[in-house]
């Protein structure tokens, strides 16, 4: 049991609404005329954010940027929990159910799912994997919003109709601004880690008024993505608790942090369900 919940804990189970939620708005936005092409659209974009974790759980182990007792949550590979050689094999497994999902979507989408797959998979090992690393360089914002927004939403709608869905597109985007809050909440939290190993986040080039400046910015954004998909409606709302979460994390300190992060993460389930609200 307690190597199952290691193992939990090590796929980030805090971070998966990023992936999940915004396939689910794509599914929201169009008529649903594939329910088994659904679930696996849901199945691979499990799979290819919970790579991503895994593959930025061992890079940032190799580069000093995990260690033992850090502020945010526990990495197995830094607290010695799991092997190198575990973690690459869990590494291995997650990348053909990437693979494997993915090749099925390629086969009912055609070219623009294989283009959207292929970036994907690329994008999730330069997140971490090479001196250009996405969340090295502090460009890694403009990847979530990306490929945990726009892009997971539209490639939902499109697989369902064939066709580009500008609400699916708007809406996603609300899912890939609380995201990309989520990953500033992470960067405030570890600014002074992150400084020591050269991992130059917004707010270790900027500073953290700069952090929190970005994440106020995304918040005010969201009604407006919101606005521009379903018109005046309730999922507007959802700047409401995300500028709760914004007041708590101007007031956080170390392992603080956590709940906000985890606050925001249940901020993008709860945009979903008043998308749900939204009459058709």
């Amino acid at each position: 049991m307690k190597k199952i919940l290691l193992w939990i804990r090590m796929l980030r189970p805090q971070t998966l609404p990023a992936s999940l939620c915004p396939v689910a708005i794509g599914l929201l936005a169009v008529p649903l005329h594939a329910p088994c092409v659904a679930a696996i659209t849901l199945l691979c974009a499990l799979s290819l954010q919970i790579l991503s974790n895994l593959i930025n759980d061992y890079y940032d182990f190799v580069r000093g940027a995990d260690q033992a007792g850090r502020a945010g949550f526990k990495r197995g590979l830094a607290e010695g929990e799991v092997s190198v050689g575990q973690l690459l094999v869990a590494i291995a497994m997650v990348l053909l159910v990437a693979v494997g999902t993915g090749a099925f979507l390629v086969g009912q989408g055609g070219w623009p799912i294989l283009l959207i797959g292929l970036s994907a998979l690329f994008f999730a090992w330069l997140y971490t994997a090479t001196r250009f690393s996405l969340s090295y360089l502090g460009i890694a914002d403009l990847f979530v919003f990306t490929y945990y927004g726009v892009v997971a939403s539209t490639g939902t709608a499109y697989l369902q109709t064939g066709h580009f869905s500008a609400t699916a597109f708007f809406s996603g985007g609300v899912c890939g601004l609380l995201s990309m809050c989520v990953l500033m909440i992470n960067n405030l939290r570890d600014i002074q880690s992150d400084a020591v190993v050269g991992k130059l986040t917004l707010p270790v080039r900027f500073g953290k008024t700069a952090g929190e400046t970005m994440m106020f910015v995304c918040i005010l954004l969201t009604p407006i993505f919101s606005f521009l998909a379903y018109g005046l409606n309730l999922s507007m709302l959802i700047v409401i608790p995300a500028l709760y979460v914004f007041w708590r994390v101007l007031r956080a300190e170390g392992k603080a942090y956590n709940k906000c992060l985890a606050m925001m993460g249940l901020a993008n389930i709860m945009y979903v369900l008043l998308v749900l609200c939204v009459p058709t």
